[in-house]
């Protein structure tokens, strides 16, 4: 009974021990570095959808028509008539419609380690005159790398949520009807060959160059590990020597990965949306000796209707007058001064103690800047 009891302290005081010894604001590492050549490729493939309610490409459209006669020759159907005899020869004379039908084109991600026979989701878009691919059918597609080999096949029902409706003169238009998914809608026929098994070292790309939080990496890896495990390669790459063993490099590399690492601070930045009047500014901001002004004139004028009423006794005729009252206010905003060394809350109080607008305050960060008072990088999006 004593040594269970024992037990048990000994452990509490482990798990203790191990709470109060983590880093503050770690990040594991996995969160912070990506795997070279582990990567996601593009794949792009063109295709028809067929099944539409009206809103296909019509018979104005030759490359839709020429693919419609291409896939019906692969079936079997015979359709060796010149192109422009082609609408003639069906239904005898009759003018060929592909109203039901649209030429578009796929798109989709492949995801790295994607193995033949999994499933991924496509976007569908349309690029002609179809106006909208709901309730369309995919017919199958054959989706290309930039090599030109075909990593996967698409096929299925489209998911449009876009509605394009139009009656009596009056349209609406929700979303985009012309493009839409099908959720696992191709399946991989082709892996993509990566050199994580191969190669004697796994090079880490870290997702944003930083040379602080790069040697962390380095410096946590090793120190878990032992010896020169890692190098660093520049400040936004670090080789690991991992085992030969494909097992046992996955479970190296899932060790490593949740290792938790204190990152470098960022830099200094102020980012602002000209659009929205967002305003972002970075714990690193700091600004020199300056003062700051902010005032705003405004101007109203206001119209009066007035009648001037004539002397009846000489046959006068009332007259409208329209009188004008113009008023110009500026009012008297305070000067604040930063004093050296502000930090970031110092310069938000201020700013909202002047009552600046979101676009006051980009002009005040921009003549910060110009002035050479700003110590950050102004980045207008």
């Amino acid at each position: 009974m004593n040594f269970l009891l024992l037990r048990t302290c000994l452990m509490s005081l482990v798990c203790v021990f191990g709470l109060t010894t983590a880093p503050a604001y770690a990040d594991r590492i996995k969160d912070l570095t990506q795997v070279a050549a582990v990567r996601t490729n593009q794949l792009i493939g063109y295709g028809i959808v067929v099944g539409l309610q009206g809103t296909g490409d019509g018979s104005d459209i030759t490359f839709t028509i020429q693919s419609v006669k291409a896939m019906l020759n692969r079936m079997g159907v015979s359709v060796d008539s010149p192109l422009s005899d082609f609408d003639a020869a069906v239904s005898g004379g009759a003018k060929l419609e592909l109203r039901n039908a649209a030429a578009v084109i796929v798109t989709a991600e492949l995801p790295p380690f994607a193995k033949p026979g999994q499933k991924i989701d496509i976007n569908v878009s349309a690029m002609a005159r179809a106006t909208s691919l709901r309730g369309g059918t995919l017919l199958l597609t054959a989706l290309r790398g930039v090599d030109g080999e075909t990593y996967a096949l698409a096929q299925g029902s489209l998911t449009a949520t876009g509605i394009d409706a139009a009656a009596a003169g009056s349209k609406v238009a929700i979303g985009v009807p012309t493009s839409g998914r099908i959720p696992e809608g191709a399946t991989v026929e082709r892996m993509v060959e990566t050199p994580f098994d191969r190669s004697a070292e796994v090079v880490l790309n870290v997702h944003r160059k930083d040379f602080t939080t790069t040697n962390s990496i380095v410096a946590a890896i090793n120190r878990q590990f032992g010896g020169d495990v890692a190098r660093a390669i520049d400040g936004l790459s670090l080789a690991v020597r991992a085992p030969a063993d494909i097992t046992q490099r996955v479970a190296f590399m899932s060790a490593i990965e949740n290792l938790d690492v204190r990152p470098g601070e960022p830099p200094a930045r102020v980012v602002v949306n000209a659009r929205t009047g967002t305003v972002v500014i970075s714990n690193n901001v700091r600004v020199s000796p300056a003062a700051v002004s902010h005032g705003t004139i405004s101007v109203a004028i206001s119209a009066t209707n007035e009648v001037s009423q004539a002397n009846a006794l000489f046959g006068g005729q009332p007259t409208p007058v329209q009188n004008a009252n113009v008023e110009v206010q500026e009012p008297n905003k305070p000067m604040f001064l930063f004093q050296p060394g502000v930090d970031l809350r110092s310069i938000v109080d201020a700013v909202n103690q002047v009552g600046a607008s979101p676009s006051a305050l980009i002009a005040i960060l921009e003549a910060l800047k110009t002035a050479g008072s700003l110590r950050a990088e102004l980045m207008v999006i």
